[in-house]
């Protein structure tokens, strides 16, 4: 197994376990989107406890990219958030579970239930009016 593949199944294992155990990792909007091998599969997200805010998306999608300023000020007013950045594509599950049309879109869950959605938002200010809301 090489090592990008290893680092990878840890970081995997290691979201699993902090998710089980109740932790909130906040992922960095600067992170990279976790990959279809990476990423919870519906389930563990419909089990999560607490505010969830899943962002599907690519690293390569302009739209992604732009939306990325101002997701990161809304999520630092924000600290309860759990953020996962989900990288999206034809015959992604979780993508296509949460039926994601246009990048970057984000849905927001409350005890893993959709409370809100928001697709290719540009503001800061609309971000967190979805968080407030939720």
């Amino acid at each position: 197994m090489d090592h990008t593949r290893r680092r990878n199944r840890l970081a995997r294992h290691l979201l699993r376990v902090n998710i089980a155990e109740g932790h909130n990792p906040v992922m960095s909007t600067l992170q990279p989107y976790l990959s279809e091998t990476e990423a919870p599969a519906r389930a563990e997200v419909d089990a999560l406890a607490g505010l969830t805010l899943l962002e599907f998306g690519t690293d390569w999608c302009g739209h992604c990219r732009a939306a990325q300023p101002a997701l990161a000020e809304a999520l630092s007013k924000h600290p309860q958030w759990r953020h996962l950045k989900v990288e999206d594509g034809p015959g992604r599950p979780l993508g296509r579970s949460y039926r994601v049309k246009l990048w970057p879109t984000l849905v927001l869950l409350h005890d893993g239930q959709e409370v809100a959605r928001l697709v290719r938002p540009t503001q800061a200010a609309d971000i967190s009016a979805a968080l407030n809301f939720a």
